[in-house]
């Protein structure tokens, strides 16, 4: 089996609504996603002959799902109201709305899903919110 593993990492803020606990707060995180792909095989013939995938391609794949999520809010469809909504997009904040609770569990299978529909080998994602902490999805 032949593996090959690369990351990226991106800032934004979020919340755990119906959480007790400090996360229930507005707070941002240094994400990082740690991405493996992987084959039984190498590519045989053509220019990526010998490559499970293009190191460049994975990269660029990774990079631009991290940089979607880079510097914004992120909540879950239904927790925020309205209004504050509203008062965020007055104020210029970018937001994200997601149908998951934004949690390092939820990001990795979504980032999971997102790259594999692009085509990609995926073996895992794991997503780290803080240094020391981390979640890893895979099939």
């Amino acid at each position: 089996m032949y593996i090959l593993r690369t990351s990226a990492a991106f800032d934004s803020a979020h919340f755990l609504a119906g959480y007790k606990g400090k996360c229930a707060n507005l707070h941002g995180h240094h994400w990082v996603i740690e991405v493996e792909v992987s084959a039984e095989a190498l590519q045989e013939t053509g220019e990526k002959r010998g490559m499970v995938i293009d190191f460049g391609d994975l990269k660029h794949a990774v990079r631009d799902l991290a940089s979607s999520f880079d510097h914004a809010t992120i909540y879950e469809a239904g927790t925020l109201r309205p209004e504050t909504i509203a008062a965020f997009q007055a104020e210029g904040f970018r937001l994200i709305e997601t149908d998951f609770r934004p949690t390092a569990e939820n990001f990795a299978r979504h980032f999971h899903a997102q790259l594999q529909a692009q085509g990609l080998p995926v073996r895992s994602v794991t997503v780290y919110e803080t240094p020391d902490n981390c979640a890893r999805y895979e099939v």
